[in-house]
């Protein structure tokens, strides 16, 4: 029975990383809340997230990164703090990291920071590792409306505006709630968005 499970993830993880590939838009499980993703580093993709959403706010987005090591190729001036908060993290945490570079510019706010969080999630690390890329993360709801925790709460309007959708058998056990947010500048200051 687990080889027909893997098979199937397998198989789930390659039909999101080729539409991914394509510039196209998925609506996926994470280890929070279902999000809305795309290439963290094609900006008509990124747009059409934007447009989706109905907002502009380049804070609202933040990518998943399979792991440290594909983080620093994303941020060029991240302290050393930052990956030792992350790895002593217990529940899903953002960090907010200076010195963005290599993803779509539509994704940098003027400070040119880029939210980035690793999911502890069997189907998110999967399509990391086969996409090779970040990959955006924002909730999957209209902005201002409620974040939708379980696929059947998302708006038909989302639904309708990705070209993918992942099986809800590849949830996992999500925490149903939004990450904590963590900021770090250059020099190793620390301030916490949200907890």
């Amino acid at each position: 029975m687990p080889t027909q499970k893997n098979d199937a993830l397998r198989h789930e993880i390659d039909a999101a990383a080729e539409v991914l590939r394509k510039g196209g838009l998925i609506l996926y499980p994470t280890d929070t809340v279902w999000g809305i993703g795309c290439d963290a580093t094609n900006e008509e993709a990124v747009a059409r997230i934007y447009a989706l959403k109905r907002s502009q706010n380049k804070k609202s987005m933040l990518v998943l990164c399979a792991s440290a090591d594909m983080t620093v190729r994303y941020v060029d001036r991240a302290p050393g703090i930052a990956f030792e908060v992350q790895e002593m993290a217990t529940s899903p945490l953002t960090l907010i990291l200076p010195g963005a570079a290599g993803v779509a510019a539509n994704l940098i706010p003027e400070e040119g920071t880029l939210g980035v969080r690793i999911p502890d999630h069997e189907f998110c690390q999967g399509l990391l590792r086969r996409f090779g890329r970040p990959i955006v993360s924002t909730s999957a709801n209209i902005t201002g409306e409620p974040t939708p925790k379980r696929l059947p709460e998302i708006a038909r309007e989302i639904v309708d505006g990705v070209d993918y959708v992942v099986n809800p058998r590849f949830e996992g056990r999500p925490t149903g709630k939004p990450s904590s947010i963590i900021a770090f500048t250059e020099d190793g200051g620390v301030k916490v968005i949200r907890q």
